[in-house]
C-alpha cells in the first residue's frame, strides 16, 4: 500500500514489509517516509487545519457518520485485514472493527456538542455591564502515534476526535500494523474529509516520530504505546498539549466472598485476549487466602483449554504474539519467576511467536513478571493476606491503569474504588474492559489525559474568553 501525504497516494523506493506474526507470510508493503516527508506533511496540515477551522460541526459530524457507516459494512475484510497483519484471530478483528466504528460514531456525535460556557462577569467585583463567554476553538495541527496492539480502533481513538473537534490529523501508525490505518485514511477522504486534513506517514517512530513531536506547528499529541518512548515524546515536544496512553501490570483482586466461576471466566477474558497483548491487560491475580486454592483448580482447566495457534482459523481462541522477539521475552520472564519459586501451572513455553497461554501460582511482588509489563499471555497469581494487603500489593506498582475487583461486599468495593491508584477501576470484572465512550486513561507512569471521544476533544480544543464591555443601563 502506498502512504497518504499532502493530499495524494505516494510510493518511496524504500520499503517496510508487513508480515503476518503467525507464519511470516508477507502481508503487504509500505513506504518508509523520510524526514523530507514529515515535513511536506506538515505543511500540508496547517492548510488542512485552515481548510478544517471553516468546516461546520454539522459537517464534520456528517463526515464521521458516513465513515463510520463504511467502517462496520466492511466488517468482515477488515476484520481480516486486522488479523493478517497484528495477529489477532478473527472474531478479535471483527469485535475490534465494530468497536472502531462505535469510536467514529461516537466521535461524529460529539462534533456537534463543542460548546463554551457563559461566564458571570457581573459577579466579579467592579465588571458592572460586562458579559462573557467561552469558544472552543481546535488546536490546529494534532499529531497522532498508534500502537501496534488494536490498530484501527485505537486509531480511530485519535483521528476521530480530532476531526471532530475541526483540527488536522497527521498519523504515524505502528510499522508492524499500517494496513488497517491506510485503509481507515481510504474511508475518510471518501466519507468527504478535506484531502489535506489528513496524513499517513508509516515508518520508524524513531526517526519520523521524534521529527514530528518536536516541531512548533504542532499543538497537540496524541500517543499510545510505552512508558519510555511516552517520556522520550515528552522531553521533545516543547510548549504542546500532550495526551500519553502508557502501560500497565493490571491487578484484579479475588476476594473471600467473590463468584469463582465469573472471576475466572474474567481472569480468562482479561487475560489472554490480544495474547496478552492489551495495555490493561489482567496481569496480577491477588487472592485472599480462603479462595487462593480453590481459584487456582478452577482456573487451570480453562486457561488449559485455550486454543492457541493459527489466528486465521476460526477455531483458534488465542493467536500469536506480534514479534518472536516478544514471545521470547515472555518465556524468559516466565522460567525467570519460576526458578526465582513460582509454580508453573500450565504452559510456559513457545514456538516461534506463539507462546503458549501461561498461568502461574506463588507469585512473588518483587518478581520482574509481576512488577514490569509483560504485555504477553501469562497470568501470575499472588497470595494476599487481607482486603488492605492486596490493596497494598495492587498499587506497589509504577503504574496505575486499570484494576479490577470481585467480591459481593459493598464496602469492601467501595474501598477499593477509593484507594486503588488507578484511572479505570471494575467491581466484578477484570481490568481488561472498556466502552469507548468512557473516559479512559492512567494514573502515576501509566499516562497523562483522557481518551474516549469527549474527553479526548475536549483536550484536542483551546478555550478563548470572550468579554463584552457594554454600556452601563
Amino acid at each position: 500500500m502506498k502512504m497518504y501525504l499532502a493530499g495524494e497516494w505516494v510510493d518511496r523506493e524504500q520499503k517496510i514489509e508487513v508480515r503476518h506474526p503467525f507464519d511470516g507470510l508477507l502481508v503487504d508493503t509500505v513506504p518508509q517516509a523520510t524526514r523530507d516527508d514529515v515535513e511536506r506533511a506538515l505543511a500540508a496540515a496547517v492548510e488542512g487545519a485552515r481548510v478544517m477551522a471553516k468546516v461546520t460541526a454539522y459537517d464534520r459530524f456528517l463526515m464521521l457518520r458516513r465513515a463510520a457507516d463504511v467502517v462496520l459494512s466492511q466488517k468482515s475484510e477488515l476484520g481480516r485485514l486486522i488479523s493478517l497483519e497484528e495477529g489477532k484471530t478473527l472474531a478479535e478483528g471483527e469485535f475490534e472493527v465494530t468497536r472502531a466504528a462505535t469510536t467514529l460514531e461516537v466521535s461524529a456525535e460529539e462534533a456537534k456538542r463543542l460548546t463554551g460556557e457563559m461566564l458571570p462577569l457581573d459577579a466579579a467585583p467592579g465588571a458592572a455591564g460586562k458579559m462573557g463567554f467561552t469558544l472552543r476553538v481546535p488546536c490546529g495541527v494534532v499529531v497522532a502515534i498508534a500502537p501496534f496492539n488494536f490498530p484501527l480502533n485505537l486509531v480511530c481513538h485519535k483521528v476521530g476526535p480530532a476531526l471532530a473537534a475541526g483540527n488536522a490529523v497527521v498519523l504515524k501508525p505502528a510499522s508492524n500494523t499500517p494496513l488497517s490505518a491506510l485503509k481507515l485514511i481510504e474511508i475518510l477522504l471518501a466519507a468527504g474529509v478535506p484531502p489535506l486534513a489528513v496524513q499517513c506517514l508509516t515508518g520508524a517512530g524513531g526517526e519520523i516520530g521524534t521529527a514530528l513531536c518536536q516541531d512548533e506547528r504542532v499543538r497537540k499529541i496524541t500517543f499510545t504505546g510505552s512508558v519510555e518512548v511516552g517520556k522520550k515524546i515528552c522531553a521533545v515536544a516543547g510548549l504542546k498539549r500532550v495526551t500519553m496512553e502508557l502501560g500497565s501490570n493490571s491487578p484484579l483482586i479475588v476476594l473471600d466472598d467473590a463468584d469463582l466461576n465469573k472471576a475466572t471466566d474474567s481472569i480468562l477474558a482479561s487475560g489472554f485476549g490480544n495474547a496478552g497483548q492489551v495495555c490493561i491487560s489482567a496481569q496480577r491475580i491477588i487472592a485472599l487466602p480462603k479462595v487462593y486454592d480453590e481459584l487456582l483448580d478452577r482456573l487451570q482447566p480453562k486457561v488449559e483449554g485455550l486454543t492457541a495457534g493459527d489466528p486465521m482459523h476460526a477455531s483458534t481462541r488465542m493467536g500469536p504474539m506480534i514479534r518472536e522477539s516478544d514471545a521470547v521475552r515472555v518465556e524468559q520472564w516466565v522460567h525467570e519467576a519460576v526458578a526465582q519459586g513460582a509454580r508453573l501451572l500450565t504452559g510456559g513455553s513457545r514456538r516461534g511467536t506463539l507462546h503458549e497461554p501461561t498461568l502461574l501460582a506463588d507469585v512473588q511482588p518483587n518478581m520482574r513478571i509481576s512488577r514490569d509489563e509483560l504485555f504477553g499471555p501469562a497470568v501470575g497469581v499472588t497470595r494476599a493476606a487481607s482486603v488492605d494487603d492486596a490493596i497494598r500489593l495492587a498499587n506497589d506498582s509504577r503504574y496505575g491503569l486499570s484494576a479490577g475487583l470481585f467480591t459481593q461486599d459493598l464496602d469492601a468495593a467501595m474501598k477499593f474504588a477509593r484507594h486503588v491508584e488507578c484511572g479505570n477501576v471494575h467491581v466484578n470484572w477484570g481490568p481488561a474492559w472498556r466502552a469507548d465512550l468512557m473516559p479512559y486513561g492512567g494514573l502515576k507512569e501509566s499516562g497523562l489525559g483522557k481518551e474516549g471521544p469527549k474527553y479526548a476533544i475536549q483536550e484536542m480544543t483551546e478555550t478563548k474568553t470572550v468579554v463584552l464591555h457594554l454600556p452601563p443601563d
